[in-house]
């Protein structure tokens, strides 16, 4: 599953007027028996929301006064993730006449019209504090607190990325809980600028818009909303036109080939660190310790001792851990076995949480055949026919380097048996691919120049 998480708002997405509809629950417990986990993300304080929803036991976590304050309903512990606001602000809101403040473990909340006093308030104090609205709330918290940053310590607790987390809300103090889910909706309901910063918006408005996105994860994990989720696209260069052309970061089976020499290597490292900036987890199987420089990534295992399988499995307990897996310490014979042996832990670490996202091969002299189970995969070969003919069918991004691109995309169709492409002879600069997608219809070959990344 590429969603493994549903964190979702409260009042006017999970509820109607402070109220959870059965419909709604049932949903919700589709998705659990699905293997799923729930977080509430709420702004409102915890003591209220404990009498208005009877259902917190659905959610492993609640966040709760929009960010600031983390709840686990199975034991009924209570973590806050910030300082309080001093009672001297409290009070001087009161004395300048503010009404119906509520104080909770963190947040301190009002009401429009009463905004411009808080912030000449703050001001006055010197605090480092925040106003957050919230359809017609005023929310102050200390600065850096939101809903993401909340989501952010519940999903660590959970031990799941928010590259595997899909958010749905519907008001102003939603837009940090959406931008950080991989995936983020808006409810029918929802503001016009949410609407618009959402990856899609559901037909249904409140609890109707949460089961209907339900739905769709138990479908089909959101697939038939891919054409939509194009947020998460990474930029790896241009096209001869300067037009931008970006890999998907779910679904990707990539076949970089090229012989020793070619910016092979280097054309790896930049789609890495590509990976990396966008906070992908990856995991490289680097069979001669080139990769150990990667940005983002910690290398396991050394030319005088290979790594075990449990410090690699160790490392990608956390989930925003990359590692390098370098094979030099072992014989070269014995380095096709030692991948063999991992991809199935690999492949169950996946199934349970979802990453690595990536999983890059690199063995030249002898990759593993089948069993490489990934999110998505790179697979760098210096000829497409190391390859089996079953692998390369299920490649969806070639990207050819060297003197004699165009042979290399003949080589594939060859030992995949498909047909091949019109391409004539190319001549490389350095920095330039030769990128081919075989499974779209009618697509040519077509010269792709490497972003520079930022240093």
């Amino acid at each position: 599953m590429r969603y493994l998480t549903l964190c979702t708002d409260y009042d006017g997405t999970l509820a109607t007027e402070g109220r959870v509809f059965p419909e709604t629950v049932a949903a919700v417990e589709q998705l659990l028996a699905s293997g799923r986990k729930t977080v509430l993300v709420t702004g409102r304080e915890l003591d209220e929301l404990k009498t208005v929803c009877p259902y917190l036991h659905l959610f492993e976590w609640v966040v709760a006064e929009n960010g600031a304050l983390l709840y686990e309903p199975k034991t009924d512990t209570e973590t806050p993730l910030a300082e309080r606001p001093p009672d001297a602000f409290v009070a001087a809101l009161r004395a300048r006449g503010v009404e119906r403040i509520s104080v909770g473990r963190v947040i301190i909340a009002t009401w429009e019209p009463w905004e411009t006093v808080v912030l000449e308030t703050i001001k006055d104090h010197g605090l480092e504090l925040q106003v957050i609205f919230n359809k017609g709330a005023v929310m102050i918290l200390p600065a850096g607190v939101n809903k993401a940053s909340g989501l952010l310590a519940a999903l660590e607790k959970l031990g799941v990325s928010a590259h595997n987390a899909v958010g749905i809300g519907d008001a102003e103090n939603d837009h940090a809980l959406l931008a950080l889910c991989e995936c983020g909706v808006a409810t029918a309901n929802a503001l016009p600028t949410l609407k618009e910063a959402a990856d899609f918006v559901t037909t249904g408005a409140r609890g109707a818009g949460v089961s209907e996105l339900i739905q769709g994860l138990l479908t089909d994990d959101l697939a038939s909303r891919e054409a939509e989720l194009t947020r998460r696209h990474i930029v790896f260069g241009v096209d001869a036109a300067d037009q931008e052309v970006r890999i998907h970061p779910y679904g990707e089976n990539i076949l970089l080939t090229g012989e020793t020499g070619s910016g092979k290597s280097e054309s790896a490292a930049a789609l890495l660190e590509a990976l990396s900036e966008s906070k992908y987890s990856f995991c490289v199987m680097d069979s001669d310790g080139g990769y150990e420089t990667i940005t983002g990534a910690v290398s396991l295992g050394t030319r005088e001792r290979p790594p075990s399988i449990e410090e690699i499995l160790k490392l990608f307990r956390s989930p925003d851990r990359s590692g390098v897996i370098n094979l030099s310490g072992l014989a070269v014979g014995e380095r096709k076995a030692f991948i063999t042996s991992l991809l199935p832990h690999l492949t169950d670490l996946l199934s349970r949480t979802g990453r690595p996202h990536w999983l890059v091969i690199d063995s030249e002299k002898a990759p593993p055949e089948g069993g490489a189970a990934a999110a998505s995969l790179l697979q760098i070969a210096s000829r497409p026919k190391q390859l089996t003919s079953a692998a390369l069918g299920e490649v969806n991004l070639l990207l050819a380097t060297g003197h004699s691109p165009e042979e290399l995309i003949q080589e594939f169709c060859q030992k995949a048996e498909i047909a091949c492409p019109q391409v004539d002879p190319v001549t490389l600069q350095t920095g330039e691919l030769l990128a081919w997608r075989p499974k779209v219809r009618g697509a040519a070959p077509f010269r792709l120049r490497i972003k520079p990344r930022a240093r």
